[in-house]
């Protein structure tokens, strides 16, 4: 992967896996800085190239009463006080066609969601920014279906796109993470796996989705022994007051232990070849 695509993205280590990381929604500027300034002193340490990751509005909610953003200039602006604060890239998520100018005057990377990666309209007006895009697999589509979206941004006239795997539906209330589909994924663009949101229950009865966020290192272990160039991670410091995905985040405070472990089986891995 050419490093090169994303501004501001750091260096340390061309060998190591990239990181997409923060909270799922932009809450407030003090939160978003406090888990940005964390996450960028781990990942300096460690020599993890780091995106900041914050979504600016939530559209796919599961009940109308649901959380859905505290306003799309404002959080797109703490956004951006983030990427200048730190000196690094940020990614938010679009859903609409007047999304992609709007979000790509203050991020680096727009993100698709996995329920609109089919949607041509989105996907071409998010390749004419001229953005990194970042294409989350559909939880109901094959890995191998995924080099049609990737077509239509590259004959939209960019070649800079990635692919995320966030788990495949298994039964109505449960995802999976089928491994196999990431060196088929890989074929296409660089491929993340989205650790956090692969372990999400969704369509609960209660209106408000579940998750195994105990199954977090077992995921992103098993994505970096298959090679996974990026790995996605949504972190807070108060998962059970989040306002959004709070039952499937990854406590702030485990992140450290959990990139330590990973950035030592990534260098076994590249010894093996």
């Amino acid at each position: 992967m050419n490093l090169q695509d994303v501004p501001k993205l750091n260096h340390l280590n061309a060998n190591n896996f990239f990181l997409l990381c923060g909270p799922c929604a932009i809450e407030g500027e003090d939160m978003a800085l406090r888990i940005a300034e964390k996450v960028v002193s781990i990942t300096n340490k460690l020599e993890i190239p780091y995106v900041f990751k914050g979504s600016f509005k939530k559209a796919n909610r599961s009940r109308v009463d649901s959380f859905t953003g505290i306003g799309d200039e404002k959080a797109l602006k703490i956004l951006k006080k983030v990427s200048d604060t730190f000196g690094i890239p940020t990614v938010t998520d679009i859903h609409e066609i007047s999304d992609a100018h709007l979000a790509a005057q203050y991020v680096d990377v727009l993100q698709i969601p996995a329920f609109l990666v089919r949607q041509t309209d989105l996907l071409v007006a998010a390749a004419e920014t001229g953005k990194v895009v970042n294409l989350k697999k559909g939880q109901f589509m094959s890995p191998e279906a995924m080099k049609h979206a990737v077509q239509k941004v590259k004959d939209s006239g960019n070649d800079k796109s990635w692919i995320t795997d966030r788990g495949t539906m298994f039964g109505y209330q449960d995802m999976i993470v089928d491994f196999r589909g990431i060196p088929t994924m890989r074929q296409y663009a660089p491929t993340i796996l989205d650790v956090t949101h692969s372990l999400q229950q969704p369509n609960q009865s209660s209106g408000v989705t579940g998750g195994r966020p105990d199954m977090i290192e077992t995921i992103a272990r098993a994505g970096i022994v298959n090679n996974v160039d990026g790995l996605f991670i949504e972190t807070h410091f108060d998962p059970a007051n989040a306002k959004s995905d709070g039952a499937n985040m990854l406590h702030l405070d485990l992140l450290e232990k959990l990139l330590t472990n990973l950035v030592a089986i990534r260098k076994t891995v590249n010894k093996l070849g």
